[in-house]
């Protein structure tokens, strides 16, 4: 291995380390185990409480301003500035940009009809607490701080390790085991994000951006522990997120064999093709040797911190400005369907079939939970307080809503705030298949225990 000075092993442990400690180890603070980035997140939130729907709006606002006037604005294919990139996007997703302003303004002032701003819709969103406002404070902490994961190294020595385990069970690049990990132990919407900036460096084909933000982006414990808490049933948590994470390994080696993943093109975003050669582990070298050799070769390059810090403040307009504006579009309009028509229930009656077939009891109750969750993961269990009473349908309600993974008001509406080639019919798609696969692995489980 080449021989690297004392300096450059300080810049890829050290950040390494600290990227490791923010992002991916929970610990025991006050409300519960949490990573200390969802921490700093929370602390942020509850600070700026009274005014953060309004500060929400206005960046919505001002996204949704600057495409309008981008929209005249000749791009520059040679050398695109920031700020080009940022607002000149395509008229739909202006329109959508255009859409959450409204909303949010809506939501504010309370105007217009309650359906769009009522606390089950659009509130619930852009309430103090909600998704949309605590994506302000992790935006802020997740966008300045990921470039400690992204940029010195540590991506390029675990991806080495890891490529012979990732790529033959999942199709996907070493590298994705942090973004697995970040998600698994951290957040979903982190997992999203590190994908998302991943595939726009060219590090992630299509295939494999889209495989990562649907099959790995898992709920955290956190919000697993939240979800078994509602249905009453705190005491099974141990064999309840068991059950979820052996129900998400098995949806993971399957739905990238299927479509429609399975069918999105395996080429870079600079429409580069794949190739397994880029893989391939070159004589003399072990994985352990050739890892280090490139996450130290990562690492020389970083020496500037301003340059470091620019780059983790454009991720965090690029998510304010590209991202929240389509959760709260996307969401609202999902959380409408959800709330004021019959569209799920007409969509779960097939599944009331599959759970009598499963002797789960209270099939045509239980059977709108299994695909209200495309709205919001909190919706299924929110629906069965009250409604179920058998442990064996709660459990199974429970395990479902998590395991599914696309949900509009959270990672569906981010995924398509992304680059990430994927749109609401491939989301739905996807949600409908991981839901029909895991009920027969969670509805043996649950009669099992109970």
């Amino acid at each position: 291995m080449k021989k690297y000075s004392i300096s450059t092993w300080f810049v890829f442990l050290i950040p390494s380390i600290l990227g490791i400690l923010l992002f991916m180890v929970p610990l025991p603070l006050a409300g519960g185990w949490k990573v200390p980035i969802a921490k700093l997140a929370d602390l942020m939130a509850s600070a700026l409480e009274p005014i953060i729907p309004q500060l929400m709006m206005i960046l919505i606002s001002l996204s949704a301003l600057g495409s309008v006037l981008y929209l005249f604005v000749q791009k520059d294919t040679h050398r695109p500035s920031f700020f080009m990139n940022l607002f000149k996007v395509t008229p739909f997703w202006t329109i959508t940009r255009i859409i959450g302003a409204i909303f949010s303004i809506m939501v504010v002032y309370q105007l217009g009809p309650e359906a769009i701003w009522s606390e089950n819709t659009g509130g619930l969103l852009l309430a103090k607490d909600g998704l949309v406002s605590f994506l302000f404070s992790i935006f802020l902490f997740a966008g300045l701080l990921l470039p400690l994961l992204l940029n010195f190294g540590l991506l390029e020595f675990f991806g080495t390790l890891m490529v012979k385990v990732m790529r033959p069970l999942f199709k996907l690049p070493g590298r994705s085991s942090i973004d697995a990990l970040a998600s698994w132990i951290g957040d979903g919407t982190i997992g999203v994000l590190l994908t998302s900036k991943q595939y726009e460096e060219g590090y992630y084909t299509q295939r494999e951006a889209a495989i990562i933000s649907t099959t790995f982006s898992v709920v955290s414990i956190t919000f697993s522990l939240v979800i078994i808490e509602k249905v009453g049933m705190g005491d099974y948590f141990i064999p309840f997120y068991g059950t979820v994470i052996l129900t998400g390994l098995i949806l993971a080696l399957i739905m990238p064999r299927i479509y429609p993943l399975r069918s999105i093109k395996n080429t870079y975003i600079d429409d580069r093709e794949f190739s397994l050669e880029d893989e391939q582990l070159p004589k003399g070298k072990n994985v352990f040797s050739l890892g280090l050799d490139n996450a130290l070769q990562t690492a020389s390059k970083q020496r500037s911190i301003g340059k470091t810090f620019r780059a983790g403040m454009q991720n965090v307009l690029d998510m304010w400005f590209g991202v929240a504006p389509v959760v709260m579009a996307f969401g609202t309009m999902a959380l409408m369907v959800a709330e004021y028509t019959s569209v799920f229930r007409i969509l779960g009656k097939p599944f009331e079939y599959i759970l009598q077939f499963l002797q789960i009891p209270e099939a045509a109750d239980a059977a709108q939970t299994m695909v209200v969750g495309f709205a919001d993961m909190f919706l299924p269990v929110i629906l069965a307080e009250g409604m179920i009473s058998s442990p064996i349908t709660l459990f199974t309600i429970a395990a479902i809503s998590v395991v599914q993974l696309i949900y509009m008001s959270e990672v569906g509406g981010l995924i398509l705030g992304t680059k990430i080639p994927l749109n609401i019919f491939d989301l739905l798609m996807i949600f409908l298949l991981r839901t029909i696969i895991a009920l027969p692995i969670i509805a043996g489980i649950a009669h099992l225990l109970f």
